[in-house]
């Protein structure tokens, strides 16, 4: 696989794919945009400016050019000449597929495809290209100019140099990718998120209590420990001077007790209906606009807090 990435094509240019752009382009390396929007230039345009002083906080190159990117509605000519491929086209594998098999045709094979699919299996996704052993799933979290994680997986048909091209492309330009090492529906976080809001649905439809405390039980509670470290890393600590082991000597027959309890929330219309009312209660009726704003605004304060942190500990 191609060591040196010289260029990136970012193929679909919405609010994932734009956002990639502008960090890419932060860290010095050249995009090639494509997407069939007509508006996409305009979305890109506007994404790198909005993004441009946050990410030079954030360890972006002096040097680095906003400019630095073309644009070409035709995915394979937006290609040529690219040394890694980020493709964020809709969520959907049909759509998904053709493209992919587009884009490989288009590519000598030393280039990786990597899909930023939130849930879609890598070996489905590359079904109908002549070398699916250069598909691997790159996927971001939202908003990714932002969020450090990157979940690479190569899946059962995806080739370990594929896998090791991606990890270390994105660990180059500050990433934090890891490796899911067997392909699942939803990859590792986001069947994590789906996990504790099943959890925090079931809360609301049996009346334990709002959505509102639902939300803060999280963000004001376990949320600020799982910004510094994980579920297991936060049990270590839970366990005192005897760690994990003493926490789950102690402590894991009443956590598997909590287990058998979770529940399963068929999510009804009228269980829709509280959960909208309740969110909106919850955030102040604001548009998602400026809640977007404000946690990104939040979350770049987070980031540079915890970048000094590790600089002192270093």
């Amino acid at each position: 696989m191609r060591q040196d990435i010289g260029r990136v094509a970012v193929i679909g240019a919405g609010t994932i794919g734009a956002s990639w752009a502008a960090y890419f382009l932060s860290r010095g390396i050249p995009v090639s945009a494509s997407d069939p929007s007509p508006g996409a230039p305009d979305l890109l345009r506007r994404m790198i400016a909005n993004a441009w002083p946050i990410l030079m906080r954030l360890g972006g190159k002096a040097d680095a050019d906003p400019g630095a990117w073309t644009f070409d509605a035709d995915p394979a000519a937006a290609c040529a000449g690219c040394d890694f491929v980020q493709e964020s086209a809709p969520e959907r594998l049909e759509i998904k597929q053709e493209l992919l098999a587009r884009i490989d045709a288009a590519l000598p094979p030393d280039v990786v495809i990597a899909s930023s699919t939130s849930g879609l299996l890598a070996s489905r996704l590359s079904e109908g290209c002549a070398h699916p052993e250069r598909v691997v799933i790159g996927h971001p979290f939202n908003p990714p100019h932002l969020i450090p994680l990157v979940e690479v997986v190569g899946g059962a048909k995806g080739s370990p140099e594929a896998v090791a091209a991606a990890m270390r492309f994105y660990r180059a330009i500050g990433k934090h990718p890891i490796e899911i090492r067997k392909e699942v529906p939803g990859h590792l976080a986001n069947r994590l998120q789906a996990a504790l809001w099943r959890e925090a649905v079931h809360l609301v439809a049996e009346g334990v209590a709002t959505v509102a405390d639902v939300d803060a039980a999280i963000s004001e509670g376990p949320g600020l420990r799982w910004a510094l470290m994980g579920p297991h890393t936060t049990f270590h600590l839970a366990g005192g001077e005897g760690g994990i082991g003493h926490f789950m000597h102690h402590l894991l027959p009443a956590v598997t007790s909590w287990w058998d309890d979770l529940g399963t929330p068929s999510v009804s219309a009228e269980l829709r209906a509280i959960l909208v009312q309740g969110v909106g209660e919850a955030t102040g009726n604001a548009s998602t606009i400026e809640l977007a704003q404000r946690r990104d605004d939040a979350l770049v304060r987070l980031l540079e807090a915890r970048a000094g942190q590790q600089a002192r500990t270093k």
